[in-house]
């Protein structure tokens, strides 16, 4: 199957079954979503939509943000991935987004990458959600997903597969596209073990044509044989009683 099949056939399925796919992270302005981005970094989403409600109410503008120092901040954020440099982002991120921006989260990607805490991933994000650009931010679901299903060729880096996921998506498409991969990636594509049994993609996943998920589904059922023998065990073991016989204890495993 060509390349450019494969992207025909990805756009029309999630334009049909997700045409409305949106970012998990819970904001309710520009501001408050570059904030929930940057936490974001290397963290689950639902873990930063539990922080974010009071830091938002504490911090509501970026003045407030860049009023504050990087030691209370911590105490907002202490539960999300390296709190300590991400409290140190914030904290230049709000006086800097003050000072030169005029409180307003910039469109301009080069712009946005001035930001403490905000690299090429992060400004995509923002251009793509807020601006509605047609930028494309390649996180550890996207990437993965990309190279699966095989919409990239010898992408190693994640410009590398922004690329040409740029070059081959209809340009209309390409800021929901991000959605659809990361989502794909988060609930159906996993890391260690994919679920294609369920996957609606196999049609045209180049990894699931391979063979490759015959095999991964192969090796995990051994394990989960073994651990279900492991635990047929254990739980034998648990149910031994002991009793006394005479001066002698007794172990009786049932």
């Amino acid at each position: 199957m060509l390349k450019k099949e494969r992207y025909q056939l990805l756009v029309e399925y999630f334009s049909k079954h997700q045409p409305d796919a949106e970012t998990e992270l819970h904001y309710s302005n520009p501001y408050e979503l570059l904030v929930a981005v940057i936490l974001s970094a290397q963290c689950t989403d639902k873990r930063i939509n539990q922080v974010t409600p009071a830091l938002f109410k504490r911090f509501p503008t970026p003045e407030d943000l860049a009023a504050a120092d990087a030691d209370e901040i911590f105490t907002y954020i202490r539960s999300v991935s390296y709190p300590n440099n991400k409290s140190k982002h914030l904290a230049g991120m709000g006086k800097m987004l003050v000072e030169q921006f005029n409180s307003q989260v910039p469109s301009d990607l080069n712009e946005l990458q001035k930001l403490p805490g905000v690299g090429r991933k992060t400004a995509n994000v923002i251009a793509s959600v807020v601006y509605n650009a047609p930028a494309m931010a390649v996180d550890t679901h996207v990437f993965r997903v990309s190279n699966r299903i095989g919409l990239t060729t010898n992408a190693r880096t994640p410009l590398a597969v922004e690329k040409q996921l740029i070059e081959f998506l209809p340009k209309e498409t390409i800021a929901m596209a991000h959605h659809w991969l990361i989502l794909h990636g988060r609930y159906i594509c996993l890391a260690r073990r994919p679920k294609c049994e369920i996957c609606p993609l196999t049609h045209f996943c180049k990894y699931y044509q391979s063979g490759k998920a015959a095999l991964v589904f192969s090796k995990t059922a051994k394990v989960a044989k073994k651990k279900t023998a492991k635990a047929s065990i254990a739980k034998k073991v648990k149910v031994a009683k002991t009793d006394v016989v005479g001066d002698v204890k007794v172990t009786f495993v049932n």
